[in-house]
């Protein structure tokens, strides 16, 4: 299986607060209604078939392709560069994801490709569930609800830093915040002379922006160094640290675990989007001062 920020085979979470919290518990009916594999699965195989279709219409027709392809994978496609190269990181998606022996490890590459796919798909699934709801229900996805790709970007992706330089949208905020500051330190070094790519290296420590984002970021397309998914065993336990149970560690309060902490920050951002923007930001900044507490 691809592996996430989260483990996409866990598809009944519980949190200790939904006892005590309407909302949180509301927001977790949610996320158990979800099945994330399948999801996953039925947006890269939308985005496979949907290609193959139009290689084979526009055959003899590059512009016209190139135009699907911009218009369908509009961050990943400059990055591959061919709709050969797309077909194959789709693929090599899909093979990985089918697989139950192993987790496997995606790139800046591959999340900005599976970023891509999942909008779209989830845009056209949504779409059913409002107009078509017996043929959405096929897809054993959201047991009839709409996804919200926002809160399933939030919680499944580790970062957005291929996003850096394009909008995110305000519903991304936890990765909004952070892009902004890497975009307004980038600003600063460039107004001083620095070049983009000096600028962003200089950047690199600090913020933990790894070799395969910074390529992305300088719009170099994908190389057969970056081709490969990297695998483990599905028996290694690579999201034991999301489950553990904090004893007084920063950021965290005593019996709660990371797992709990994302639930619980999913929530109050998806009650954000009926508050105002200063409300919100308010709220996630005397969330960030009673955790250093």
């Amino acid at each position: 299986m691809l592996a996430f920020a989260k483990d996409i085979s866990q598809n009944n979470p519980k949190h200790s607060g939904e006892s005590e919290n309407s909302e949180l518990k509301e927001y977790m009916d949610y996320q158990r209604a979800l099945d994330h594999e399948r999801l996953i699965y039925s947006s890269l195989d939308y985005a496979k078939t949907g290609l193959q279709e139009s290689m084979t219409e526009f055959e003899s027709d590059a512009k016209k392709l190139d135009g699907y392809l911009k218009e369908n994978f509009p961050l990943s496609f400059a990055l591959a560069g061919s709709a050969d190269t797309v077909m194959l990181m789709l693929r090599k998606l899909v093979n990985g994801h089918n697989s139950t022996n192993n987790w496997y490890r995606m790139n800046a590459y591959y999340h900005a490709l599976v970023f891509d796919c999942m909008k779209r798909f989830v845009e056209v699934y949504n779409r059913l569930v409002q107009e078509s709801p017996e043929k959405a229900k096929e897809y054993r996805i959201s047991e009839g609800i709409e996804v919200d790709f926002d809160d399933w970007t939030y919680l499944y992706f580790l970062d957005l830093d291929f996003h850096v330089g394009k909008a995110l949208g305000y519903t991304h905020y936890p990765f909004a915040k952070r892009n902004k500051a890497i975009e307004e330190e980038i600003d600063k070094k460039l107004k001083a002379g620095d070049s983009f790519e000096d600028a962003l290296k200089a950047l690199k420590e600090k913020y933990e922006i790894d070799d395969v984002s910074i390529r992305v970021l300088l719009g170099q397309e994908i190389g057969k160094q970056d081709l490969e998914l990297f695998y483990t065993s599905v028996e290694n336990p690579i999201y034991e640290a999301m489950t553990q149970r904090a004893e007084g560690q920063w950021g965290l309060m005593d019996g709660e675990s990371f797992i709990d902490q994302a639930y619980y920050l999913g929530s109050s951002l998806k009650v954000w989007v009926w508050r105002k923007r200063e409300e919100a930001e308010s709220a996630m900044e005397e969330m960030a001062r009673l955790q250093k507490k």
